[in-house]
């Protein structure tokens, strides 16, 4: 077995954002990365999730623009046949932004590319395709798979994930997902409106991570575009015919004896770690009871040479985050500092109309208080005609800003500045103090901020305090006024 003498100062082994990340974040502090990566450099964002997905919502935005869906026309439309130009966009989308994540781009940025299978066979030491070489500290960023539940019969139906859900070349006639989370929502949505008949079966409600009348909104705009919705429901079985493949073969079944017919069924009901036969067991990394890999708040595992960052830990599986986490990991890793990440974590599902959300988005504690606009009071809202939505804030009693919620289109680019206000503690009246642009969908921000900084001056204490301020600034003006003299 072929041995490596030279030290690695940073071994990652993934190749999607979190290893990209980390890898390009350690090489321009100095630091000699490997980056080994089985399959191909990108990982799930460029290939699966980010690029392809939002690429496919703003095919289907455009095709519920231009009258295509048939839950909004009177007879079928054409968008099954148009569903080759759909995917011809999704692969220039991918190939426009490929490049940004090649080896070459890693290179480049002085990272070594190997690809292979790396496994850990004991402290400070890997095996890569059958050569050991030694490191100083590693980051695992492997990533997760979508998770299949086991429903009797699922294996025998035509079944698709958010990872092969692409690979599909037609239009899905009769669609049934099981699930109600942002895949889900965002997925099902985009497909009713390009003219597949759309049944979801969840569990419990959509979006139940997300404020109760968010959700509510989502679902009545999933309606509208034909997706039909089931809650509350419990899937209990599929049975599938060999008959043709374009008719609908299978049947799911849930709980209260109802079948769904479907000639294809995403599932979108989780995902699990890539955590197998990486010898994290050899290396004394310690995993949850879901396989995830434990780490601190600097990203580091429970074995002080190894951190790891992305969606093979139990941190929320964000692209953002797993960016960010494995910056901090890396940086600590080479310089040997304890940074820690911030909690405060944004989150978008990209539905239409979108749900943005950041830190507490209903009052948890003593003293906390909620400012809500609705978009029917935002100007831009009205005049897009779009104003099904709300923006929404967490205060505490002394204004600090807790997190919040807004419901409306393009909601994820006016999250950033309520993110930023969460993170550096900011109050309503310094929100309400920086003059916004109009007319925005980001003045619901400004004026949910304005509304709650009016509230505060309605106490009578402060009342009592301003009133006195202002006699006071009427007798000053009367004692300098040229009519005394």
């Amino acid at each position: 077995m072929e041995t490596s003498n030279q030290v690695i100062d940073l071994l990652v082994v993934g190749g999607g954002t979190a290893g990209i990340v980390g890898a390009k974040t350690a090489s321009r502090l100095g630091a000699h990365v490997v980056l080994v990566e089985r399959a191909r450099t990108g990982g799930d964002c460029l290939w699966t999730g980010c690029v392809p997905s939002k690429t496919l919502l703003s095919a289907a935005a455009g095709a519920a623009g231009a009258g295509m869906n048939p839950a909004r026309t009177a007879g079928p439309a054409s968008a099954g046949s148009d569903f080759s130009t759909v995917r011809e966009r999704i692969a220039a989308a991918i190939a426009a932004i490929e490049p940004d994540d090649s080896p070459a781009s890693l290179e480049a940025a002085g990272v070594t590319v190997r690809h292979g299978v790396a496994r850990f066979t004991g402290f400070g030491q890997a095996e890569i395709d059958g050569q050991q070489i030694r490191f100083h500290h590693a980051l695992v960023a492997t990533g997760s798979d979508p998770a299949v539940p086991p429903i009797p019969g699922l294996d025998r139906a035509p079944v698709v994930t958010s990872e092969t859900v692409w690979d599909l070349t037609e239009l899905p006639q009769h669609l049934v997902v099981i699930g109600g989370g942002p895949i889900a929502c965002e997925l099902g949505q985009a497909l009713a409106r390009l003219g597949a008949s759309v049944v979801m079966l969840v569990r419990s409600r959509i979006l139940p991570k997300e404020d109760a009348d968010a959700a509510d909104i989502v679902r009545a705009s999933l309606t509208q575009d034909g997706v039909q919705i089931i809650e509350g429901a419990v899937v209990e079985g599929v049975t599938t015919s060999p008959d043709g493949m374009r008719e609908a073969v299978s049947r799911v079944r849930v709980g209260d004896g109802r079948t769904f017919p479907a000639d294809t069924i995403l599932v979108a009901a989780g995902r699990k770690p890539r955590t197998e036969e990486l010898g994290l067991e050899l290396v004394g990394v310690e995993l949850d009871e879901k396989g995830y890999v434990r780490v601190d708040n600097a990203m580091r595992t429970s074995n002080p040479m190894i951190w790891a960052a992305g969606d093979v830990t139990p941190n929320p599986d964000f692209t953002h985050l797993a960016g960010v986490y494995a910056s901090t990991a890396a940086s600590n890793a080479v310089l040997g500092v304890r940074r820690s990440v911030s909690s405060v974590i944004p989150r978008v599902t990209y539905t239409s109309p979108e749900v943005a959300a950041v830190g507490i988005t209903s009052p948890e504690g003593r003293g906390q208080r909620v400012s809500t606009i609705q978009h029917a009071h935002t100007d831009r809202a009205i005049t897009e005609d779009q104003i099904d939505g709300f923006t929404r804030l967490v205060i505490d009693k002394q204004g600090r800003i807790l997190g919040g919620t807004v419901v409306g289109p393009r909601a994820g680019e006016t999250l950033g500045e309520l993110t930023l206000a969460v993170h550096q503690k900011l109050t309503t009246r310094d929100l309400a103090g920086v003059t916004h642009p109009y007319p925005t969908y980001n003045d619901g921000l400004w004026n949910a901020a304005i509304a709650d900084a009016r509230t505060a001056l309605e106490k009578p204490l402060v009342r009592t305090a301003m009133s006195g301020l202002v006699r006071l600034t009427r007798w000053r003006a009367t004692r300098s006024s040229p009519a005394r003299g």
